[in-house]
């Protein structure tokens, strides 16, 4: 059975800047909870998530590259046993200007897998709101890595 997960923000930034933020490491690190990514970002690429200090979280290719509108990931869990079992995923960014500059971001993961699907709904909301607070204030969130404690 299909599962899908709907994420929509609205972004004050320009569709080139939020491509930057999707796709430069060194951007990943300031929302993606300790994590970044790493790719060529060309479509047959192949796409991995890890946190800083070494561990591979997720990986997967690229299907899809369309910079600042849409970018299509082939995505397996790494580091959870339960959730690696259910098989690759796919998750979709969408890009779109909405006007006074404000950009829309659509991600869309779907899944088989019910644990998947769980764990997702679950972070991409963190994600993305590290992302949006970014973006429009310059300052990371502080949101903590998945099993942490935020330091007081």
């Amino acid at each position: 059975m299909k599962h899908t997960f709907v994420y929509v923000t609205y972004i004050r930034t320009m569709p080139a800047k939020l491509w930057e933020a999707l796709t430069t490491p060194e951007f990943n690190r300031r929302f993606w909870l300790g994590a970044h990514q790493e790719s060529g970002w060309q479509k047959g690429d192949s796409w991995t998530l890890r946190y800083d200090d070494g561990p591979i979280t997720d990986t997967g290719e690229i299907v899809e590259a369309q910079p600042g509108k849409r970018l299509v990931l082939r995505w397996r869990n790494e580091f959870m046993p339960d959730l690696k079992a259910e098989g690759f995923s796919r998750c979709t960014f969408e890009i779109s200007e909405n006007g006074n500059d404000v950009t829309e971001l659509r991600v869309t993961h779907e899944t088989d897998g019910a644990n998947f699907l769980k764990a997702v709904s679950g972070g991409w909301p963190m994600v993305l709101s590290g992302l949006k607070t970014l973006l429009e204030t310059g300052a990371p969130l502080g949101v903590a890595r998945q099993g942490e404690a935020k330091a007081a």
